[in-house]
């Protein structure tokens, strides 16, 4: 049976999902309420996206150090994801970290940007509703 996703890239997102860096952890329990969903550690093979919002096409990449000597393999990385349709942002994790709040607006606008202006988290279903009688 062949499968979809390669089930070691598949095994690898999950090991990343369950050990976040600071920063992926600082900017989820930030992010995860809003709407359009985002997700951590996406496949899109080859590469796993650190945090992703599907609906937007937007990819988030926290690099850390270890990234100021990768340049030229992030470049062709990002690359091939925007051939693949995806915009992808890249944050410090020194930056996110030294601002987490800023750093979810800042992902937030890209996310509303890639879809066309929308606010990426809409009101909730009852604001704006008058009381009055139910309907039955």
């Amino acid at each position: 049976m062949r499968h979809r996703i390669d089930p070691e890239l598949t095994r690898r997102a999950r090991a990343l999902r369950n050990n976040p860096t600071p920063a992926e952890q600082a900017v989820w329990q930030r992010i995860a309420r809003y709407r359009p969903a985002f997700t951590r550690q996406l496949v899109v093979s080859p590469f796993i996206i650190d945090l992703a919002c599907r609906k937007a096409r937007l990819g988030v990449e926290f690099d850390g150090s270890q990234h100021a000597e990768q340049v030229e393999a992030d470049a062709r990385r990002t690359a091939f994801l925007s051939r693949k349709g995806w915009r992808i942002i890249r944050l410090w994790n020194s930056d996110v970290l030294g601002n987490p709040d800023g750093a979810v607006l800042h992902i937030l606008a890209e996310a509303a940007e890639c879809l066309g202006g929308t606010h990426p988290q809409p009101l909730p279903s009852r604001e704006g509703r008058s009381r009055g009688a139910c309907r039955r």
